[in-house]
């Protein structure tokens, strides 16, 4: 088939490589005029983990990444309120923190050998007959046999799909960066610092970023009210660097280096929910069809399940009018999982509730420890809760 992508994000990307690998000829568009990540870095889930194993990508993936064995948060209190280990889950499980970086270069490396990628080119409609695409100036792209949109949680396609139901932006946000990870000593660990739901940072080693000779880094991250995202400047930056000076003076060593607010990325989320992720030859894939919250860390590991989805369903079914409909199936359960597990969660880490945070501290532990609610909260972790009860 001729296969149009709208979006070279994780998604995008890997859409493109499991359907090129199937035969087929595809078209990338990408609205920004030159080929770099967003953002600063990220933690791929077992689940994520094997879908660059099944694109021959794990071991690239390794050598670049820093293996996480451990999740580990702590209030103001210095009270532990989790502490997981993959190996709990299984002996051989680990996380992967990445730059994103490192994953868009392993994927590009592969895309630009099997697909044509148009950069500077804003798709901003797609036709009536569901098969071709026009951008900014009206220019159309086609006719495809397919449309796979995956322009990210921010899609301009998704709001006159008529198939949107919820896709408000999150109330709160954060700021990222990447920080030299020199002599840290939690070199396995995510790890994270909470005083109340209001202040929330944490350290994730994420290995190399291409071009930088070798160097190891750290992505750290400070949660914020959306608005105190949008306005983030020299004062917040201060105020930051106390917040982290009082709860992890560890840490507040690398954050004193960050004094220009420019250096730390702005990130806000949407909480994005479709009534189906299809219509006649368009299928939404990653966040443009289920954004949410970060805090389970799901985001890069769900978009590279969509594609590797989509690509089964479209081998066993080559009609897309039968195979939009089982990818539908494959993936609408484990999703709307996570969708409802973020949107409940979140409140717990990010609001402006004085109630939660305590309930957080106190049963957080307790229940870690339980073998039942443990096995579920690391299933949780590792990204393979398929069903609610079993």
């Amino acid at each position: 088939m001729k296969i149009g992508i709208v979006g070279y994000g994780t998604a995008g990307q890997a859409a493109a490589l499991f359907l090129a690998r199937a035969g087929h000829d595809i078209d990338v568009f990408e609205r920004s005029a030159e080929l770099s990540p967003v953002g600063a870095g990220f933690l791929l889930q077992p689940t994520g983990f094997g879908v660059l194993a099944a694109l021959d990508l794990d071991a690239a993936a390794l050598s670049h990444g820093a293996r996480i064995e451990r999740l580990h948060g702590q209030n103001h209190r210095a009270r532990t309120v989790m502490d997981m280990r993959y190996a709990d889950f299984a002996a051989a499980s680990f996380g992967l923190g990445m730059t994103r970086g490192a994953l868009f270069s392993l994927l590009h490396e592969r895309c630009r050998e099997v697909a044509s990628i148009r950069t500077g080119t804003r798709i901003d409609t797609i036709a009536a007959d569901d098969r071709h695409v026009l951008d900014a100036d009206g220019t159309a792209y086609g006719p495809y046999d397919l449309v796979v949109v995956a322009d990210g949680s921010h899609s301009r396609l998704r709001g006159n799909s008529g198939l949107l139901r919820h896709d408000p932006v999150y109330p709160w946000g954060a700021m990222w960066c990447l920080l030299p990870a020199d002599d840290w000593p939690h070199v396995a660990d995510l790890r994270q610092r909470y005083d109340g739901t209001r202040t929330m940072f944490g350290a994730l080693p994420v290995g190399h970023l291409p071009g930088h000779d070798g160097r190891r880094w750290l992505t750290y991250y400070y949660s914020l009210p959306g608005h105190a995202v949008d306005a983030f400047d020299a004062a917040a930056l201060e105020r930051m660097q106390c917040d982290v000076a009082a709860l992890w003076p560890e840490l507040a060593e690398r954050t004193r280096a960050l004094t220009d607010p420019a250096r730390l990325h702005r990130a806000r989320y949407r909480d994005v929910r479709l009534h189906r992720p299809w219509r006649g030859r368009v299928v939404w894939i990653g966040d443009s069809a289920h954004g949410m919250s970060p805090q389970l860390g799901q985001g890069v590991n769900m978009a590279l399940l969509d594609a590797q989805a989509l690509a089964a369903a479209l081998a066993e079914r080559t009609d897309p009018a039968l195979a939009l409909p089982d990818y539908a199936r494959r993936r609408t359960g484990h999703v709307a999982i996570y969708q409802r597990l973020s949107r409940w969660l979140t409140p717990l880490f990010q609001s402006d509730s004085r109630v939660l945070a305590p309930l957080r501290d106190l049963c957080f532990g307790p229940l870690g420890r339980l073998p039942l609610a443990r096995r579920q909260m690391l299933k949780i972790l590792a990204g393979s809760k398929r069903d609610w009860w079993r």
